[in-house]
């Protein structure tokens, strides 16, 4: 079976183009039977959304309908939607038809050939500026931090296998990152990028704003130790820059034998080393923190109700 997890989040008016157009496409493909889990993101439109996903949810026996309690971000949500999926395959999409039903050939095509996950990438993006250049930032990071292949292009169109999805569910703790997730169950080697057309959204603009862009920025951090390897090896560079220094301003001393005046660079000196410091300590904290709240099993999720089609 295969199971489409999609998030939603202020969907009411593409949601339902999207469950049509997708459920045509997986029939006249042959990929049946197959199921929709539909999670709303806590969207701030009035029970908007959650009221257009209920109608699907009656319109269609294969649907099912998560409603969360808060807004808990779109990976988390896609974590929520996993954990109810119940597909041997899994195919993780978008809300507002940019993902498009028609290119679900392609990347299933792709999986069937020894593959475990299939990324869907874009050559030509319909994105604004802003959002393009958010995503490479997240992408660059994601490479420099936990490794991830310079030729393996990604998106949020996934195609993966059921013992993927099984390894990802068991992460536990908030800071919910699908690259970093795939990539720690899955070798490179394993993973397929093919291209796909991307579509201009269908209504609307994108939810992600610059905070939301960097939180999941930040969420990578949980699957790397680089940035504590990077504060401590400028910690030591300086270190021996400021030992040197200290050589430096001692022969001068010695062989001028004059005053050396410098209030005002001895002060820049300190406060930098201060912010050194400061940042420092801030990256420690950063990991201490998310320890702490993963230990006080702080949700990533929480579903305030499940709806599906009435079985009476």
């Amino acid at each position: 079976m295969y199971s489409i997890v999609i998030p939603c989040y202020r969907s009411e008016h593409t949601i339902r183009q999207m469950v049509t157009e997708t459920s045509a496409e997986m029939d006249r493909l042959g990929r049946v039977p197959f199921e929709f889990v539909l999670v709303d993101d806590f969207s701030p439109d009035e029970g908007a959304t959650v009221r257009e996903l209920r109608s699907i949810a009656d319109d269609y026996s294969n649907v099912t309908v998560l409603e969360l309690a808060r807004n808990a971000g779109q990976h988390n949500a896609i974590m929520a939607g996993l954990h109810y999926a119940q597909g041997d395959v899994i195919i993780l999409m978008d809300d507002d038809m940019q993902t498009h039903p028609s290119q679900l050939d392609t990347m299933i095509s792709a999986l069937d050939d020894d593959h475990d996950v299939v990324y869907g990438y874009y050559p030509e993006k319909k994105h604004s500026i802003f959002r393009n250049f958010g995503s490479w930032f997240v992408h660059t990071s994601v490479r420099l931090l936990i490794g991830k292949p310079k030729d393996m292009r990604t998106s949020s169109f996934v195609v993966m296998k059921g013992y993927v999805k099984d390894s990802i569910i068991r992460y536990p703790a908030q800071y919910t990152q699908m690259q970093g997730l795939i990539l720690r169950a899955v070798s490179p080697e394993r993973i397929a990028s093919v291209p796909i057309e991307h579509f201009e959204r269908a209504y609307g603009k994108s939810g992600y704003t610059l905070k939301k862009l960097l939180s999941l920025w930040s969420n990578i951090s949980g699957f790397s130790i680089v940035p504590l390897q990077v504060s401590k090896r400028m910690g030591f560079l300086i270190s021996v820059a400021g030992f040197i220094g200290m050589i430096v301003l001692l022969v001068r001393k010695i062989i001028s034998k004059t005053k050396i005046i410098g209030w005002t660079s001895t002060m820049m000196t300190i406060i930098f080393f201060a912010g050194i410091i400061l940042l420092s300590l801030g990256v420690v904290g950063e990991y201490v923190g998310r320890m702490f709240l993963t230990m006080g099993n702080y949700p990533q999720f929480v579903v305030r109700e499940v709806y599906r089609q009435s079985k009476d």
